[in-house]
């Protein structure tokens, strides 16, 4: 299941991070879910029900909980609506009544009567949390599936510095996200994806690079986690963060995302190699900084391995990867570069884009792009967002190149 088809049961405890439970809110209603909020009447000392209401355009659960209309017994009907319960946060006295069966409060008779998934994210000072009270129930919660997220560390509502910070609210969504997909079509599958511009350096404070932000490698990643992949992310330096739950491998030449991929090869069903890696690097990498007046400079260059080129004679040998996924970024003679390159390195599908456009390709939020794949498939996909083009090209794992793997 997608975020934009849920519904999520938000519960909001009494701590001074429950602010930051609107934020998660506002996310979620962002990303398309159905947003119950439910608050604790220690929660509405510190956040106003008013303020939930206007970010979901839902009503605001809070104690003590009442019956709507005549029949409707609120506690059952948020439990048998949710697809995820999350609490954030959660403080220690609600962790503990969650993992002694506790119902004195509408949060915790919801969280009894639910089969939902539960997500935890547990906010406290630093002495609170290291409690082996708080521990064992945390322990307890753990073992019946809960999901606990965080909590971080940094200044803490008592001034002091520790563990207990509630986790951001990227990381609470993205949990979310990953317990929402797990089930999904690719659940089982182990996925490669590269991701960014490869660096060659020229000395010690200059390199060889490209414009690529990696944020349609990251946006691949992140939609093959919301189909339940299992995923390890190879990225060239980029200042995005890693989806939740992918196994990130930073790089930063052309030789090492070489080593990164062919290492992880043997344990990978899909490989989209979505990554600009760079096609040349200096011949030789100068010691010490280049000084501006240096006369008679001049740069030799040498090719870089050809990793799709490695990929497609180790498939040969081992069967392994069962799909492999390219890119061609190109700023001219699209089709015909594309066709060529899905010919030569012997890929299942080539994503096609002209990185000429200033609205499409690197550094921005969307893509126009091509998708031709080795069964005769050619699909020009309008100007999107590159989140819902990689959620085109896994349309495409799913639909047709697992079936025909």
């Amino acid at each position: 299941m997608f975020l934009h088809q849920a519904n999520i049961v938000l519960g909001v405890t009494g701590g001074i991070a429950a602010y930051k439970a609107a934020d998660l809110a506002s996310k979620l209603v962002q990303a398309g879910a159905a947003v119950d909020v439910v608050m604790t009447e220690a929660a509405t000392r510190f956040v106003g029900p008013l303020t939930f209401q206007a970010l979901t355009g839902r009503p605001v659960y809070v104690d003590p909980f009442r019956l709507i209309g005549k029949s409707e017994m609120p506690h059952l009907s948020l439990a048998w609506r949710a697809h995820v319960l999350v609490i954030a946060p959660a403080t220690a006295n609600t962790l503990a009544k969650l993992a002694h069966g506790l119902a004195d409060n509408l949060l915790c008779a919801v969280a009894l009567a639910t089969r939902a998934p539960l997500v935890l994210a547990p906010a406290m000072d630093a002495d609170m949390w290291e409690h082996p009270a708080t521990q064992g129930n945390l322990e307890t919660l753990r073992q019946r599936g809960a999901w606990i997220v965080g909590p971080g560390e940094g200044r803490l509502a008592s001034g002091r510095l520790g563990r207990g910070r509630m986790a951001e609210v990227g990381e609470i969504l993205g949990t979310v996200r990953l317990v929402l997909g797990r089930d999904g079509p690719l659940a089982g599958k182990r996925v490669l994806v590269t991701a960014g511009g490869t660096q060659e350096p020229l000395d010690p404070v200059r390199y060889l690079g490209n414009r690529s932000s990696g944020k349609m490698g990251y946006a691949l990643a992140q939609a093959a986690l919301d189909r339940g992949a299992s995923v390890t992310l190879v990225t060239a330096p980029t200042a995005l963060p890693a989806p939740v739950g992918a196994e990130r491998v930073e790089v930063r030449t052309a030789e090492e995302m070489r080593v990164a991929v062919l290492s992880a090869l043997p344990r990978c069903d899909i490989l989209v190699m979505a990554a600009a890696v760079a096609d040349f690097r200096p011949a030789e990498v100068i010691g010490h900084k280049i000084k501006k007046d240096t006369a008679g400079l001049s740069l030799a260059l040498e090719r870089t391995p050809d990793i799709l080129a490695e990929v497609a004679a180790e498939r040969e040998r081992h069967g392994r990867p069962a799909l492999v996924i390219g890119f061609a970024a190109e700023t001219e003679d699209l089709l015909r570069n594309a066709r060529s390159k899905l010919e030569g390195k012997r890929l299942d599908l080539i994503v096609a884009n002209d990185v000429s456009s200033p609205d499409s390709g690197f550094g921005v939020d969307t893509n126009r792009v091509i998708l031709l794949d080795r069964h005769g498939l050619e699909q020009a996909l309008p100007l999107l967002p590159k989140e819902e083009v990689a959620g085109r090209v896994w349309e495409w794992v799913t639909e047709i190149g697992l079936r025909k793997s």
